[in-house]
């Protein structure tokens, strides 16, 4: 059973400067739940999680029909 590699590919800068931004927003989003709505750090470290993994999901499909090529 062969194993298929993936090419590596180098990541673009695009790519780096929208995923340094969307971290850069789920801090502030983080720090804005935190300090200036005051709900607590656990509810504030939930809204940021789940929007993190909602742009996770948005960027495995746009992955994925990209590679597809539809």
């Amino acid at each position: 059973m062969a194993v298929e590699q993936d090419e590596q590919h180098e990541v673009s800068t695009a790519v780096r400067i929208g995923y340094a931004a969307g971290a850069a927003g789920l801090l502030g989003w983080f720090l804005f739940g935190l300090l200036v709505q005051r709900q607590g750090f656990v509810a504030s470290f939930g809204e940021a999680a789940g929007t993190g993994f909602g742009l996770l999901l948005a960027v495995s499909v746009i992955g994925a029909f990209r590679r597809n090529g539809r």
